[in-house]
């Protein structure tokens, strides 16, 4: 299938914007853990002014969907996004929280299921299965690493751990329910991404008032931290706001870009791209910032991946030959 210049570029797009972001994220993270709330609230203000400029066109067109329609999607996007941000406080490292939430097939499965009364293929089942023991594996042992990393390490370590990891798999089944909510309203309304991307991202930013206090420690721990000097402005930067600028423009261009790709070519080839994105994602993170990562973690990662794969049917089962076709 040969793809046209404006999906090349969207497949460029994605690996160069979703991985870099991914990238700048780690790098914000290793220097301050609690910024969650500051990266998002950042995220989401920078993207709504784009919006506002060119979606809304400062507010002169026409929205398709209505704020009342638009608000439990607007509810869910917020909450999945605080949480996956957010976890980094609790000492979940970025690999496992790549993997946990690779298995988003598993939660669409469920509610797919449960809601959309969809059936499966019995090899999107096993592919499930697989999906499920692979990230089982990963956060297994990610938990021991966790209980023996440091001589004193408490249960409360643990614990804390615990809950970021319980918060990262709420928000991989909050983020499919959102999902299911897109698709109806783009049934009923046709398909408006773009509106959505910007509205789902204005709304919310009232809420960021609630989580003020937070923000503001950490923006002006970021004044207090490491800074890089830029020898042709003769000015020192903070370093946490120069990887925030460098993630913020990243976690744009990624999202555009798999909007772009969903327009230009099918689930399938989406799908593809997006999984072997993660990939490239997760082993760049195992090799550059050097975090720990067991066989057993490959294991489950290979699990993870092989599982996704099927579940598109890239990878497909061997079919029994039927006795009519072994005849002459």
């Amino acid at each position: 299938m040969s793809l046209s210049v404006r999906a090349i570029l969207a497949v460029g797009g994605v690996f160069l914007g979703c991985c870099s972001g991914v990238v700048f994220l780690e790098l914000l993270v290793k220097l301050d853990p609690g910024a969650g709330n500051l990266i998002t609230a950042a995220q989401f203000a920078f993207i709504a002014l784009e919006g506002f400029v060119f979606t809304s066109k400062f507010g002169l067109a026409k929205r398709v969907i209505s704020l009342k329609d638009y608000g439990l999607l607007v509810m869910m996007f917020f909450i999945t996004s605080v949480c996956n941000n957010y976890v980094f406080e609790f000492n979940v490292p970025m690999t496992l929280h790549m993997i946990i939430r690779g298995g988003s097939l598993i939660s669409n499965m469920c509610l797919g299921t449960l809601i959309l009364k969809r059936s499966y293929r019995i090899s999107q089942y096993i592919a499930v299965v697989m999906i499920s023991v692979g990230i089982f594996i990963c956060t297994y042992f990610s938990s021991r690493d966790v209980a023996g990393k440091r001589e004193h390490s408490t249960e409360a370590d643990v614990f804390w751990w615990l809950v970021g990891v319980v918060l990262l798999v709420v928000a991989l089944f909050i983020s499919s329910y959102m999902g299911i909510t897109q698709e109806l309203l783009y049934r009923k309304h046709g398909k408006c991404a773009r509106e959505a991307l910007y509205y789902t991202h204005l709304l919310p930013l009232p809420a960021f008032l609630l989580m003020h206090e937070n923000i503001r420690t950490h923006w002006l721990l970021a004044f207090k931290g490491e800074s890089l000097h830029l020898p042709v402005f003769d000015l020192a930067v903070p370093l946490v706001l120069v990887f925030l600028l460098g993630n913020i423009l990243a976690q744009h261009l990624c999202i555009s870009s798999v909007y772009t790709l969903t327009t230009e070519c099918s689930s399938l080839t989406v799908t593809l791209i997006l999984t072997l994105r993660k990939f490239i994602s997760l082993v760049f993170s195992i090799v550059y910032f050097r975090n720990p990562f067991t066989l057993y973690h490959w294991m489950g990662t290979l699990l993870v991946f092989v599982g996704t794969l099927m579940f598109a049917n890239v990878i497909r089962l061997p079919q029994r030959v039927k006795k009519d076709d072994k005849q002459d």
